[in-house]
């Protein structure tokens, strides 16, 4: 746990220092908290930026007696068995509507063991995945080149296994669709040892940035008007559907009697709703809806 924790918050502060450097103008409000079972993190809130209208970098480190529901899918038996869970989350709302939505999120587990058992049960979760308002294919390609670089010196099938996991997870059944264009997912990585899972992690996250930021610098200065900013509000609304419905990290923080506020901050300031929306045939926004929110290959 002590080199997964130290690798994690270097990671923030790596993240923190790149964001700074793409966009001077942001604010950053950086909240230490403590949790109620044990822990506690740091919480580092973006906003007002040129690049980026609101974000959040967070770490934290949590101790609890008993393992939420959310984190026992596929795991039954370690209910009411307390637990240390330690990650980075990331999401990041850009302000150009041709500038894709980003998130990333890193964590690890220990479960204290079940009778019987030497030591505690581990594990390994996260990923990143693109959520475009505006589809460019270009920019799909490069973020799944970047995805693929970081799982390939782990075997062939790792992109792929990680990939059809993203589509598979950030899915809004009641929509039909997939959040964005997909990345990489993984969750109960612990085979074949430790320091394999744990590079694999660190090479997930040394990838993030080569992968979203030439993206950022592509699409920063596009022009846009109060069509594309309104599709943008719009499609945050499904955002902060599939964060609230579905998202087990959301769900996780939750139910662990995490910190509310930072749980949260992964919402855009702004979304929209509108009733029986309909893109016009042949826009850009239609193209979206047909032809990248849907599973499919990119490489």
């Amino acid at each position: 746990m002590p080199q997964v924790r130290r690798w994690l918050q270097e990671l923030q502060e790596r993240l923190l220092g790149a964001l700074g450097e793409v966009d001077a103008d942001l604010s950053l409000r950086r909240d230490a908290w403590r949790h109620e079972g044990g822990g506690g993190g740091v919480s580092c809130l973006l906003s007002g930026g040129a690049v980026f209208e609101q974000g959040g970098v967070n770490f934290s480190h949590v101790h609890g007696a008993r393992l939420p529901e959310a984190a026992l899918v596929g795991r039954p038996e370690l209910a009411a068995r307390g637990f240390q869970a330690v990650g980075v989350s990331l999401v990041l709302h850009p302000c150009n509507p041709h500038v894709p939505t980003s998130h990333a999120n890193l964590r690890y587990f220990e479960v204290a063991a079940p009778a019987g058992e030497g030591g505690p049960r581990w594990w390994f979760g996260g990923g990143f995945d693109l959520s475009p308002c505006y589809g460019y294919e270009e920019d799909a390609r490069h973020w799944h080149t970047v995805a693929r670089r970081a799982c390939e010196p782990f075997g062939e099938e790792f992109y792929r296994r990680c990939k059809r996991s993203c589509d598979e997870y950030f899915f809004l059944p009641h929509r039909g669709e997939t959040r964005g264009v997909g990345g990489l997912f993984f969750d109960q990585l612990c085979e074949p040892d430790f320091a394999r899972c744990f590079a694999f992690l660190r090479s997930v996250g040394d990838h993030y940035l080569p992968a979203y930021l030439p993206i950022v610098s592509r699409r920063a200065a596009t022009p846009f008007g109060e069509r594309e900013r309104s599709f943008q509000l719009y499609r945050r609304g499904r955002y902060v559907e599939f964060n609230l419905l579905f998202d087990r990290g959301t769900r996780f923080g939750l139910e662990s009697g995490g910190r509310t506020e930072s749980i949260l901050m992964s919402l855009p300031p702004l979304a929209r709703w509108e009733y029986g929306w309909e893109a016009e045939p042949g826009s850009p926004e239609e193209r979206l809806v047909k032809d990248f929110l849907r599973a499919r290959e990119w490489l």
